[in-house]
């Protein structure tokens, strides 16, 4: 296949979008037509997991298709990414590939202006935050606001719902900003292929969608969060681990009165997570959230169609990670591996080549994207990735119920924010039916859950007389698991 024949890629990626969240794959309560279409016309994976449950590890790992523990990218807002480590957008460009970007990267801290590396971006609209106060002048969001808008991003965002509520409206809003530039760029005459990677920051916390999906949910006829009376003393255990919301809380109860709110203070609520809240309210705004980035995806697929471009253009959809939406009495993010936090969308489409109306619940990985594309347009996988192309399962050529034996989830200090001022490092693995957390140096602090028999996690049976020799099996194999996604190092060139 040469650079003339390449299909084109559209590459969107929302930030902490659960897995729970399509219409097509067994949600009711949702609306996302364009998802649902994607479902249709493509393959969606619905057994897909992160490999970290925080932003820069996990983008990392899929933008390199390499696992956290090689990589040694852990942290969000650590001050540089290797340059060790390449890019599949480098790999694509140096192929022939024209690349853009528009939202956020996130390879490291992105407070002072995130630093550009050899990315293969030609075309790159950059915007880590829709909020002020975090390297405004290299927003790109906010010189659109200005100059195409004739709005002031300050004026917009002041004193704008703090926690949870009606945010700007759709016009106005990072997310159509991303799917402007993608247009812009797709529109672009040009001899070769193009990949376009849209990363906008929704549907992240704050939940402050449009107003005008805002009104589309009622909170009281929404689905309660998985939670049961027995979480608020079981997560007592956990104070020591770090994650941005330590006190579990009645999910029941109702929401607290919004603080006052100044510019200065806008992007504290992307990690600061208030101590009580009421879970249907916070998931009908999530909802509407990810409703609204529904509704630009589809202006793109309807752009590609317009221009004839569809059916020669892969299509991935998916999210760095989860969000925890008030299960267990939790929400945000941090050191903990429920499946709302690690289990994720995952929706493939390219009409001339990929099959229709596939379901595959095989066990996949975000870091099998990037050798995934790279088969798909024709290219050599480099041997220093790790991850497991998924193309004969997309086309048909092998069994969409079989991929992986196993998912390794990763957690070293991961998190910026968090009332606990400890490190922590954790692992996960899942095979399908068992999860078994580890929190090293924790003691004896552990999770083993039967999600065949307990979907929503709620029975740990780490201390359970009768599953101690499961849990020796399971702990062999978790070793294993995580040793697998630890690199050798450079290739050998001789036998000596």
């Amino acid at each position: 296949m040469n650079s003339q024949q390449r299909p084109n890629i559209l590459w969107y990626c929302a930030d902490a979008q659960r897995y729970d969240t399509v219409g097509a794959l067994g949600n009711s309560e949702i609306r996302t037509p364009t998802l649902d279409r994607l479902v249709e016309g493509g393959a969606a994976f619905t057994r897909a997991y992160c490999q970290s449950p925080i932003c820069t590890p996990s983008r990392a790992s899929f933008l390199t298709g390499r696992y956290p523990a090689t990589t040694q990218i852990y942290r969000n807002g650590h001050d540089e990414f290797p340059p060790t480590e390449r890019l599949v957008t480098k790999i694509l460009a140096e192929a022939g590939y024209d690349c853009g970007l528009a939202g956020k990267l996130h390879l490291s801290s992105a407070r002072q202006g995130e630093k550009r590396y050899d990315d293969g971006f030609r075309a790159f609209y950059y915007s880590n935050l829709p909020y002020p106060d975090e390297a405004d002048d290299r927003n790109c969001y906010y010189q659109w606001l200005r100059d195409e808008k004739g709005v002031d991003p300050y004026e917009l965002f002041e004193h704008r719902a703090p926690f949870c509520g009606p945010g700007v409206p759709s016009e106005l809003h990072q997310v159509t900003w991303c799917s402007e530039m993608a247009m812009r760029f797709m529109s672009e005459p040009r001899d070769g292929p193009w990949l376009m990677v849209l990363n906008p920051f929704d549907p992240h916390p704050p939940y402050d969608p449009p107003a005008e999906f805002l009104d589309r949910y009622q909170p009281n006829a929404l689905a309660p969060p998985l939670f049961q009376k027995s979480d608020l003393e079981r997560q007592t255990a956990f104070h020591g681990i770090r994650q941005q919301k330590l006190e579990a809380v009645d999910p029941y109860g109702p929401m607290p009165d919004p603080p006052d709110l100044t510019a200065g203070s806008q992007s504290a609520r992307t990690y600061k997570a208030p101590e009580k809240f009421h879970g249907q309210t916070i998931k009908a705004a999530y909802y509407a959230m990810i409703e609204h980035i529904d509704h630009q995806f589809g202006r793109l697929i309807d752009h590609l169609e317009a221009r004839g471009e569809l059916e020669n253009t892969i299509i991935v959809y998916h999210s760095d990670h989860g969000e925890l939406l008030g299960d267990h009495g939790l929400i945000f993010k941090g050191c903990r591996f429920f499946e709302g936090a690690v289990h994720v969308p995952f929706l493939w489409s390219w009409p001339e080549r990929f099959c229709e109306d596939l379901k595959s619940d095989a066990l996949v990985e975000l870091v099998d994207i990037a050798p995934t594309l790279l088969e798909a347009v024709g290219l050599d996988v480099p041997t220093a990735m790790q991850g497991r192309s998924l193309l004969p399962i997309l086309t048909g050529e092998t069994d969409p119920t079989e991929h992986k034996s196993h998912v390794v989830c990763d957690f070293n200090d991961s998190v910026g924010y968090s009332p606990c001022p400890t490190p922590t490092q954790a692992t996960m693995t899942f095979d399908g039916r068992y999860k078994l957390v580890v929190y090293h140096r924790e003691g004896d602090l552990a999770e083993l859950f039967d999600l065949q028999e307990d979907p929503g996690e709620f029975v740990n049976l780490w201390d359970s007389d009768a599953h101690q020799e499961l849990k020796l099996r399971l702990l062999r194999a978790h070793m294993d698991a995580v040793m697998s996604t630890v690199s050798a190092g450079r290739e050998r060139i001789t036998t000596y």
